[in-house]
This record gives structure tokens, sequence and C-alpha cells, in this order.
């Protein structure tokens, strides 16, 4: 019997990256996709693409409808107003894999401070981090998934293997990061118009981008003592991709082969989190479309800093296809299934 899941929000790249991820998992079918400004029109109209696959129209959302026919909610919706339709579809007894920002902080004085105040609290103390080559375990009897942010996934498996061993490390680290447009969403703005990124390269957010805060409680809570991280994000004249360069101080002796063993114990087993080979430095075009996470490592020993390169597709294992590989563990099916796409790379 296949698990009917629906998109609540499913207008977006992300929503396009989950109808189309979903629409070839062999164990799953699209029960329902919603939005309000596209409600009856086909997803092929909106998405041309799809004229291939089973025809879906937009709906409204229907709360009671779309529960009473779905095993899995995804929520692909804007922070706050995920709070409420969780909470909702939770009553049913549905479980909810939410992208949003909702239920991703532990502390939620730390969410208020950066977004707006939550008035879902109960149900956030629930909620699991949908990272899952750190939380499997706990992903697998949630009820709420809260999906990572792109750039929280590249940085905090960038680092993963290095605080899981509590290597001695200074505790201020810098997180460079650089997005495809598609990190933007598909609203249109005067600063990711074509004429405004091509040929063109920004940062922007510089200590106010939301995904900051994220990272920094997440590399904490990982590490057990207190990290602070500075963030800067930069906007990539490409499609999709996300890059981030990360340096950290080590204060124990360390050299790079034992870095490197450390980094391939943790992730050797791990079927979407490849460590790169020595004087191999991973690239947005390596994970392309694909929900892999490439990583490749440089200690300069002289001066004790690693620099670490991470890269995901922001829209896959930064979003939707992770999204699917925490729904694969809920539902005890291969973690991989429908995600074993090489990357494009062109």
């Amino acid at each position: 019997m296949k698990i009917k899941a629906s998109i609540i929000g499913a207008t977006g790249y992300t929503g396009f990256e989950l109808i189309r991820i979903l629409s070839n998992h062999p164990n799953c079918e699209i029960s329902y996709i919603t939005s309000r400004k596209s409600e009856n029109i086909s997803v092929q109209d909106l998405y041309p693409t799809f004229f291939s696959r089973k025809n879906i129209k937009f709906e409204n959302i229907d709360i009671e409808k779309i529960a009473k026919n779905s095993d899995v909610i995804f929520t692909a919706l804007p922070h706050k107003a995920s709070m409420k339709i969780v909470k909702d579809f939770l009553s049913y007894s549905k479980r909810v894999i939410d992208l949003s920002a909702d239920f991703r902080f532990s502390d939620i004085r730390l969410y208020e401070k950066w977004y707006c105040k939550h008035e879902e609290t109960d149900i956030a103390a629930k909620a699991v981090y949908g990272l899952p080559e750190i939380f499997r375990d706990k992903i697998k009897q949630a009820e709420l998934i809260a999906n990572p942010g792109c750039y929280p996934t590249s940085a905090v498996l960038g680092l993963y293997p290095l605080l899981r061993k509590k290597i001695n490390i200074n505790k201020n680290i810098i997180v460079d990061s650089k997005s495809g447009v598609t990190g933007a969403g598909r609203n249109p703005s005067i600063k990711t118009i074509f004429t405004e990124v091509n040929d063109n390269f920004s940062a922007y957010g510089i200590g106010s981008h939301r995904h900051e805060p994220e990272i920094e409680e997440k590399l904490t809570n990982i590490y057990g003592k207190e990290l602070n991280v500075t963030f800067t994000p930069h906007l990539l004249p490409i499609n999709r991709g996300i890059l981030s360069t990360i340096y950290v101080s080590i204060n124990d002796k360390i050299n790079e082969n034992e870095i490197r063993k450390i980094y391939n114990s943790t992730y050797g087993n791990e079927y979407f989190v490849k460590v790169l080979p020595e004087n191999i430095l991973p690239t947005t075009a390596m994970v392309k479309a694909s929900n892999y996470c490439f990583i490749g490592l440089k200690y300069i020993e002289a001066k004790k800093q690693l620099i670490v390169v991470s890269v995901i597709d922001n829209i896959v294992k930064g979003a939707s296809g992770q999204a699917i590989q925490n729904m694969n563990i809920m539902f005890d099916l291969p973690e991989n299934q429908s995600l074993t796409s090489l990357p494009t790379y062109l």
C-alpha cells in the first residue's frame, strides 16, 4: 500500500521539487497539492514539465479533507503561516514535515528574537530537527519534523564530525556561503531579476540573516559548548546550489590525515554525504539537482586552521530532497528511495 502525501503551499520551488521527486517514488502517491493563488489550476499549466505525469490540480486548504486522505503532510509555507496549520494536522494524528523555520529552534526565545512571537510552543518542543545524518533515530519516531534551512544543512554537515569528536576548537567560526537564486524563492524581487543577478556577485544579510542563529544553535548543541558563528551569505548568478566555506581554528595537536579519518569514520556509511579525497574540492555542479552533500577538507597546520568546503543543492538536500529523505525514515522505507539520481552536473 502506498503512502499518501499532500503538499501544502506547492507552487514555489520547494513545492515543485517535492512534486518532481514524489512523482517518481515507488511507495508514495500525491493526494493533494494546495495553493490559494492557483486554486483549480493544473500543475501542468503552472509547470509544463509535468505534462507526462498524472494531472493534479491545486486546491485550497481543507484541513479535514486532506487529513483524512493523507499519511504525511509536507508544509511548504512561509514562517508563521505554518504554525496553526501544522497544529491542525497533528490533531488528526498525521505526521508532518514542515519546511518553514517555525519549529527548527530548540530555544523558542531565539526564534522569537529573529522571527516573530511563537504561538505553538508546546508543539515546537516536540519537533525533531530533520537532519538525517545526525538525528536519524529521533526522526524515525517523530510526528513533526522541522526540515532544516539550506545554509544550515551545508554548515552543520560540514562541521559535525569535528564537533562530534569534541576536538578542541576556537569558539569563533566563520561560515562564508554562496547560494543560487532559487534560494530567494519564486516571488519576484528587484534583487533577483536577471539584469541584477547576471554577471554579478554580492553579499547580503550580513549580521541579520536568520540562518545564522539556526547554524549557531545547532553547532553549539552538538558540541556541548558555546560557539559563535559569523555567517555571510552571498548571491551567485546561478539557478541552484550552495557552497559554504567554513573556517575553524583548532587548538589540539592534529594533522590533516587524522582529521580525514574523523570525517571518513563519521560519514563512511552515509549514502548522501561524501568526503572527497585529498586535494579535491567540491563545486556546486557536482551536486546539482541531487540530494548529495560533498565535503572537501584542507588543514593548514602552520596556522592550525581547518577549511571545510561543503556543497549541496539548495532545493534538494537543502529542502525538498531532505524532506523526502526524512519521510522515508519515518515510514521504514529505504532512506535513499526516489533520491538516487546522480547530479546533472550541467
